[in-house]
């Protein structure tokens, strides 16, 4: 624990920077615990708390620029592969969409204190077409408000920080097994969740092909499109007869769906 010290000490601003930026751009390396460990080297003079914000802030201002054009470039194709690596796939994109359309560009404030929204909100800033300036402007701020509240939080609670490393130096490796341990039933945990979730919404699937078969041979079928209304302004190519209806929608025109159908619901 004292070398990873050490190694801030001499390197820290490079591996602030490096490490912000490996987890902006989607690399599963946490960078709260380096921005506190930095906070705490700023509060004992080794370090300073403006180069170190001006850095964090950097790094994840580039992170996100970079997903800000790959989703203004490849749509949504971006945000359902982030939402298929996360533990939530099967509300991952839906959360994501909602709360940004609920705040818009005030959602990119507050956008990294939330786990997984963090890395999909600036691929959906693109797939809306934001404009570059205004997504530019939002993310800054609220990637300097996340670095800043972490190393700020190392700086006042350095004396307590340098307790717990110098005590997890003492534990060596236990340390590292409680940790893997308490991730690794936190992952279960979701897991467990979601079978459970997915058992209680099974409902009848088709494949897209069994659809296309269906719709040749002109069976009775209705196709109702319920995508988000951000996800469909960036991609509109709808499936020929298909009605468009959000699923917010659903209370207000759920009469626009004829009865006595067989009805297909798709959405990404």
């Amino acid at each position: 624990m004292e070398g990873a010290f050490e190694v801030l000490v001499r390197y820290g601003y490079l591996v602030v920077f490096a490490w912000v930026l490996l987890e902006q751009i989607g690399i599963p390396l946490p960078a709260i615990p380096v921005l506190m460990a930095a906070g705490a080297l700023a509060g004992a003079g080794k370090l300073s708390f403006a180069a170190l914000l001006a850095l964090a802030g950097f790094a994840s201002l580039i992170g996100d620029t970079v997903w800000y054009w790959l989703g203004r470039v490849l749509g949504g194709r971006v945000l359902g592969w982030l939402c298929r690596i996360s533990l939530e796939p099967d509300s991952c994109v839906r959360k994501t969409q909602n709360a940004f359309s609920g705040h818009g560009a005030r959602a990119l404030i507050f956008a990294k204190f939330i786990p997984g929204f963090s890395t999909a909100a600036p691929p959906l800033a693109g797939m809306v077409r934001m404009p570059l300036p205004r997504f530019l402007v939002f993310t800054g701020v609220g990637g300097l408000i996340w670095s800043g509240t972490f190393i700020a939080f190392g700086w006042v609670f350095s004396a307590q920080l340098e307790l717990a490393a110098d005590y997890l130096s003492r534990l060596g490796g236990w340390a590292v097994g409680v940790l893997v341990a308490g991730f690794a039933g936190y992952v279960a945990s979701k897991y467990v969740s979601r079978r459970r979730f997915l058992r209680r919404i099974r409902i009848a699937r088709i494949t897209p092909e069994q659809l296309k078969a269906r719709l040749d041979a002109g069976e009775d079928t209705m196709v109702v499109d319920v995508r988000h209304q951000s996800e469909f302004q960036a991609d509109p190519i709808i499936i020929p007869g298909a009605l468009h209806l959000a699923t917010e929608e659903l209370e207000r025109r759920h009469q626009e769906i004829p009865r006595g159908r067989d009805i297909v619901l798709y959405c990404t």
